[in-house]
């Protein structure tokens, strides 16, 4: 598909419409496949990332073809075979392959019963299934396994089928194990990383002594064992039959390397302003307008808010192993888009995509476009100086921290006109920043590191906003979700990007629901009003009422009472506007700095298949947006990221982490709505809440640190 990103764009191609990612993928053999020993195959184009998706998959699967849980394989991603789902992100995993597999498998057991019907002489609708066992009035007559061999899914999906209802599903709605687990918590290979092939040589990549900096020499000197230099322009890298010759290698090359340095990035200090200055050379337009006649405001409020660039930060260091088998190379990665990463793996090499072959495996898990897919490439690259054998490529800390993309820095400004009574009449809304996706697979060029530092590089583009369609970007809950009858929000997408950035967990909606709840929260103040029945006043939307009301009980909102150096705040948002509700009750303590000691969680994830499963994204989106909240920020000088390292980029440690509590409200007769970026932007904005309600003060800038909250007083 040309637009890399998957359902999450609805194509108009005069097809009748199918669920999720079925409409692109319509062949039912791509999803399924029934094997003779009584085994299911699941083939999903999704892949996991530690959220515990593929057991979710597998639950819908099951329940729709009749079929005991134990009898599904999830098969992991391959190119060309499996689905083209474009990226696993977005949380639209359930929402778009979820309702992909649940009609392709609705689709299925029609096929497979009609066959069975019409060679028992059976009616179809006297058949039921038992564990994949075809039952009539007088007994068995068949089983999927039975015509395993057929060929009867070699055709496109039927929009005539229908799922189960709600009431005859037996799997969904149950917190089955996560089948990824045992393994992991035994220690078992699960990773890329613990991937070993015969005859497998080690990697590890020299990195330019600043951004953008030219090698201008090299000294020649002895290497570890049998280490060998590998370069391509200014893409360096050492491989070795042993990985400590690798890496002692890689430290003596640094070590030789003059490169020729210039100051790149902005200041630091005043990253803001750098943003407004970039602005007016930037690329603006309007995302959403409503107009109306409003009468005469008597409260007005104009704020901005800024917040950092953000690291991914993922405990294990991407990695990939890569090889040569004639002019095909094939690649192990961890990455969240295989069809993606194959497409810009090609331009690269200059090459047809049907000579890469992207096998997926499970890395360590991450929160948006970390460095697994520039693992991929620079492991392919050195690849080709390895006579056919495999190469594994391991980053370092200092280069997840320090090379991957990041999510990039952005500014807010709202300004808000309301009536005496605080009815809000009147919203405009400014949103600088960076586009938030440089993933592969979406621009005519490669964006991956490694292709614009080859002796032949490849200009590297500014980063793009996913369509307001898939969510959008900058953008993304920058348009309140409460009742506003004027409207004005407008995006600038700047077109330097000193700082190649990418998507993590939430893109705009970090700052822009934090910003838009801020606003609700003092506009409120200046009329006098609960924050909560003043958020409940201006929305319209039940289900949005439903969490907010719901997490107010759970915490005992309107029973608080306050403590000195405690505060509670309140938060709300619909993911996307288009996605699940999350409200969020933040308990923080302000002490030689802020800590957050308690969250509850209300979340409306439409159908719900695993309720521990979605429990636990929204548990942790939350602990992630109260580390975002707290502690993270990249750091930089004007030539070099320097937080590459745990000390210079903080995450949340586990003592600090807050006792979550969460709520779900269930709705089986609603569509799937993914549960993994919902509660994040909400957690954030409620601990700002809280900062205010227990010092006064009302933060303007992530993260609120001591320094950041004594510039807001």
């Amino acid at each position: 598909m040309s637009h890399g990103f998957g359902a999450a764009l609805k194509v108009d191609d005069g097809k009748p419409r199918l669920p999720g990612s079925l409409h692109l993928n319509r062949r039912l053999s791509q999803w399924l496949h029934f094997r003779a020993d009584g085994v299911v195959e699941v083939k999903p184009g999704k892949v996991e990332l530690g959220q515990g998706i593929l057991t979710t998959l597998a639950q819908i699967a099951a329940d729709e073809l009749d079929v005991a849980l134990e009898r599904i394989r999830i098969i992991s991603v391959v190119t060309p075979d499996s689905p083209d789902e474009a990226v696993t992100s977005g949380s639209l995993s359930v929402q778009d392959s979820g309702s992909a597999i649940r009609h392709a498998s609705a689709d299925a057991r029609r096929i497979f019963l009609s066959v069975a019907a019409q060679r028992s002489g059976v009616a179809f609708e006297a058949i039921t299934i038992t564990d994949g066992d075809f039952i009539g009035p007088q007994g068995k007559i068949g089983t999927y396994w039975q015509f395993a061999e057929a060929g009867l899914l070699e055709v496109e999906a039927s929009p005539e089928a229908r799922a189960k209802p709600v009431a005859a599903r037996r799997m969904v709605g149950i917190s089955a194990l996560r089948r990824d687990l045992p393994g992991k918590l035994h220690g078992a290979p699960a990773y890329v990383h613990d991937l070993s092939l015969p005859g497998m040589l080690h990697a590890r990549v020299i990195r330019p002594s600043a951004r953008g900096a030219e090698l201008e020499a090299l000294t020649d000197g002895p290497l570890p064992g049998d280490a060998r230099l590998v370069r391509d322009g200014n893409f360096l890298a050492v491989l070795a039959s042993n990985e400590w010759d690798a890496e002692a290698a890689a430290g003596r090359i640094a070590a030789r390397a003059q490169w020729r340095e210039a100051d790149t990035l902005p200041e630091q200090t005043h990253l803001s302003a750098w943003l407004r200055d970039a602005a007016a050379r930037g690329e603006r337009k309007v995302t959403e307008e409503r107009d109306a006649e409003i009468p005469a405001a008597a409260h007005r409020l104009k704020r901005s808010f800024h917040r950092p660039y953000l690291a991914h930060a993922s405990i294990g260091p991407s990695c990939a192993v890569a090889r040569f088998e004639g002019d095909v190379a094939e690649v192990y990665s961890h990455t969240q888009g295989p069809y993606n990463l194959r497409a810009d793996i090609a331009k690269t090499l200059r090459c047809p995509p049907d000579k890469v072959v992207v096998r997926h495996m499970e890395g360590a898990g991450c929160y948006g476009h970390n460095g697994a897919d520039d693992v991929a490439l620079e492991a392919v690259l050195i690849a080709r100086a390895a006579e056919g054998k495999p190469v594994r490529l391991l980053w370092s800390r200092a280069d997840e921290l320090g090379w991957a993309p990041f999510s990039p820095a952005m500014l807010v400004d709202i300004e808000v006109e309301a009536a005496a009574d605080g009815s809000l009449l009147a919203w405009h809304a400014e949103v600088i920043s960076n586009g938030h996706s440089g993933r592969p697979g979406r621009s005519p060029v490669p964006t991956l590191l490694a292709a614009s530092q080859l002796a032949e590089p490849f200009p590297v583009q500014p980063s793009i906003n996913p369509p307001l369609a898939a969510g959008g970007g900058a953008e993304r809950n920058a348009i309140p979700g409460y009742r506003v009858p004027k409207l004005h929000v407008a995006t600038t997408k700047l077109l330097e990007m000193p700082i190649r950035t990418s998507a993590l967990r939430g893109l705009g909606a970090t700052l822009n629901v934090w910003a838009v709840e801020s606003i609700m929260d003092e506009m409120a103040a200046l009329v006098g009003e609960d924050p909560l029945m003043y958020r409940l006043r201006h929305l319209d939307d039940a289900r949005g009422r439903a969490v907010l009301e719901k997490v107010a009980s759970m915490a005992g909102w309107q029973g608080h009472q306050p403590r000195e150096g405690f505060g509670f705040g309140i938060a709300y948002a619909r993911y996307k506007n288009t996605g699940a509700y999350a409200a969020v009750i933040a308990e923080v303590e302000a002490r030689e700095r802020i800590f957050c000691r308690r969250i509850w969680i209300a979340g409306d994830c439409g159908e719900v298949v695993n309720p521990d499963g979605t429990g636990n994204q929204l548990e942790g989106g939350a602990i992630h947006g109260t580390s975002i909240a707290l502690v993270e920020e990249v750091r930089f000088d004007r030539r070099r990221v320097t937080s590459d390292s745990w000390e210079s980029f903080p995450i949340l440690r586990f003592s600090e982490v807050p006792k979550v509590d969460v709520a779900l409200i269930n709705r089986p007769e609603a569509p799937f709505l993914g549960a993994g970026e919902a509660s994040l932007a909400p957690s954030i904005a409620a601990i700002a809440g809280g900062i205010h309600a227990a010092l006064g003060v009302r933060p303007r800038q992530l993260p609120f640190s001591p320094e950041n909250i004594a510039r807001a007083g």
